[in-house]
């Protein structure tokens, strides 16, 4: 058997891969020629995808910063991105230090670069899980290590329900997953949606199926995608377009909505 026929899926130079196709998005250099390929297919019907990526960092310092003025100091990565220069952890700890994050992910090449980069020290860790699996993600001895499940947590899941239809269940485990959590807990996520862009939707999801070797499901509108926060209080100002969810200056809705892309941040009473 060939050294590239062992390699784990996702590692393979030649298939394009979500995780490098994002860093690709960020500029970064993390990425081969397919990955760059694909990317560029989505960015032949959409120019706007690179900036998407900027506005989904920002949203997720911006959540994190209101997460610790709430008193929330454990931080649960879901599908963790390939490594920036400003990771979650980092931006919690720059706010209060004593912080513990838990990156998790499923991709072989987002874990790898998460094993390596992101799990730095003893507040810190990343191991292998997915949301549809809740109850093996939050029992994993790694994660229950570092996560105290008595307290509240936050689980931020950026940019990974959209890739998964209907069908395996998506809804159902994020309930399961939250229904584990403690009072005071909290579930942030972004989530693609086309209602302003119908004209690419099936496009671009095609673009994704065949990277992710997925067929089925199909891209959904910010209203399907809310039921995600199903039996959670959602926070000021719900589930929006990412670059209006608060911040430092107001978005006017042309603008915010050329990202099309929505989050939210919501509080489990």
């Amino acid at each position: 058997m060939s050294e590239a026929s062992q390699r784990p899926a996702g590692l393979s130079a030649g298939t394009p891969n979500v995780a490098r196709m994002n860093d690709y998005f960020l500029g970064g250099k993390d990425n081969f020629a397919a990955d760059r390929a694909a990317a560029e297919k989505v960015l032949a019907l959409a120019p706007e995808a690179k900036a998407m990526g900027r506005h989904v960092q920002a949203f997720r310092e911006n959540v994190v910063r209101y997460l610790v003025e709430q008193g929330v100091g454990q931080f649960v990565h879901v599908g963790s991105w390939m490594p920036t220069q400003r990771n979650l952890h980092e931006v919690a700890r720059s706010l209060a230090p004593e912080s513990r994050v838990a990156y998790v992910a499923d991709d072989p090449v987002a874990l790898n670069h998460a094993r390596a980069f992101l799990a730095v020290d003893d507040r810190t860790t990343a191991v292998e899980g997915d949301i549809l699996h809740p109850d093996e993600l939050l029992d994993d001895p790694g994660l229950r290590k570092l996560i105290d499940l008595d307290r509240p947590v936050a689980v931020l899941i950026f940019g990974t329900l959209q890739y998964i239809p209907d069908e395996d269940g998506p809804f159902e485990s994020v309930a399961r997953l939250c229904g584990r959590l403690p009072s005071g807990s909290y579930l942030g996520l972004t989530h693609a949606v086309f209602d302003t862009r119908p004209d690419i939707a099936e496009r671009i999801a095609d673009i994704y199926r065949k990277v992710l070797d997925k067929p089925g499901g199909g891209p959904r509108t910010r209203d399907q995608a809310l039921r995600f926060f199903d039996g959670l209080e959602l926070v000021e100002p719900g589930f929006v377009y990412v670059r209006q969810w608060r911040p430092p200056a107001p978005v006017p809705d042309r603008l915010a909505q050329k990202s099309w892309v929505v989050a939210g941040l919501a509080r489990k009473p």
